[in-house]
């Protein structure tokens, strides 16, 4: 088939277009080179063409004749995967030991809380409303007038906000924002309302309601919205692709790129340098991460395997793991100091978000050869570039 890919040049970008043109596809890759993304004065890689898709004129003539459109173009937060795994915080930042913020309830109090720094802020929103959304109703529009009738999505888990839990005696639970008195005594898990009981996690599955917490995250739910009516307006086909935490393969690294691999990379780069992996909370939040060879590998199933309607998967790997794990498990591999639990915390962050992939096993044969264990050591390992 011929392919357009937007965010090409991206991280993930650069492993699907080696997928899709290994699959035999003719690849039309695009990406607009984002400062954010790229670092400053970025050089397109060869074969990739410098365009953005909120420009009606330079779609045009890149969409003839194309059979189907890999859309991975988005603006992105500092420090997170490139479309997956961002909005719902990983609990990890730079180099430890900044100060506790004071978050005296009034002003003047004095009271010092384990707050975690830099929390989310609105101040970016305009600009994912301006790429990801405006963008992305620019690129529909331009799909319609030269009668492209697939269009494979790159959304995120964030856009779920927090995971599902159950109670043995309240049953199935969505719940909001934690309690501030119940973090400030380091009670990270979710309670229910009435009873106070502690609710267990369970896995999301891909019709549960969109609840994001993050500019980004809402975001990636409003693609997912103007796909969805592009689909019943044209009677297309929509695959929403929505991402876990992705890390692994370097893949032509740079410093920009190597950034935005998650929290993977923090604590990689953490390690490189000889200090101990900074954990938030308690260490006991459960996550999913799923190895860009991966995420690769399942975009290309789903190009193969055309799907009518608007069907959303959760692309992860499956195997449900700790932050704690994650930093133990790279910490082991480069034979670092063990991992530091600050206890720290953020109070829009989600405790546990963990998926469930059968939906994409079951309609596209994909299931995640890589689990976390061997993928994170395996990154740990490599060197780190400057």
């Amino acid at each position: 088939m011929r392919v357009m890919l937007t965010g090409a040049a991206g991280f993930i970008g650069l492993h699907v277009r080696s997928a899709l043109a290994d699959a035999g596809h003719e690849v039309v890759a695009l990406d607009a080179l984002l400062d954010t993304v790229h670092g400053p004065d970025p050089t397109p890689p060869e074969g990739i063409v410098r365009a953005d898709i909120r420009d009606p004129d330079a779609l045009d003539p890149l969409l003839r004749g194309i059979d189907v459109v890999v859309h991975l173009a988005a603006a992105i937060p500092p420090g997170s995967s490139a479309v997956g795994g961002a909005g719902s915080s990983m609990g990890v930042q730079g180099p430890p030991g900044l100060p506790r913020q004071n978050t005296g309830s009034e002003p003047g109090t004095g009271a010092t809380s384990v707050v975690r720094p830099g929390g989310p802020s609105v101040q970016r929103a305009p600009m994912y409303a301006a790429h990801n959304d405006f963008g992305t109703a620019v690129l529909l529009a331009a799909m319609e007038r030269a009668g492209v009738r697939r269009l494979v999505l790159a959304s995120s888990v964030s856009v779920y906000g927090e995971g599902r839990y159950r109670g043995l005696r309240s049953g199935p639970f969505f719940p909001g924002v934690r309690r501030r008195g119940d973090l400030d005594r380091g009670m990270f898990d979710h309670r229910a309302p009435r009873s106070g009981e502690i609710l267990t996690w369970e896995p999301v599955g891909e019709d549960a309601p969109l609840r994001p917490r993050t500019g980004y995250a809402a975001s990636k739910a409003a693609q997912e919205n103007y796909a969805m009516a592009w689909g019943a307006a044209t009677g297309a086909g929509v695959t929403v692709l929505r991402y876990h935490h992705v890390y692994g393969d370097p893949m032509h690294e740079n410093a920009a790129l190597s950034a935005h691999s998650g929290v993977a990379a923090r604590f990689r780069a953490e390690l490189a340098a000889g200090r101990a992996p900074y954990v938030f909370e308690d260490g006991g939040q459960v996550r999913d991460f799923v190895h860009v060879r991966d995420i690769a590998d399942a975009t290309a199933a789903v190009v193969a395997r055309p799907l009518s309607g608007f069907v959303p998967l959760n692309i992860a790997s499956g195997h449900p793991i700790t932050l704690w794990e994650v930093a133990s498990i790279m910490s082991r591999a480069r034979s670092g100091p063990n991992p530091v639990v600050s206890g720290q915390y953020r109070i829009t962050d989600a405790r546990h978000i963990v998926a469930d992939p059968q939906r994409a096993r079951r309609t596209v044969d994909f299931t995640a050869a890589v689990p976390p264990e061997q993928g994170l050591a395996e990154y740990a390992a490599t060197a780190v570039h400057p």
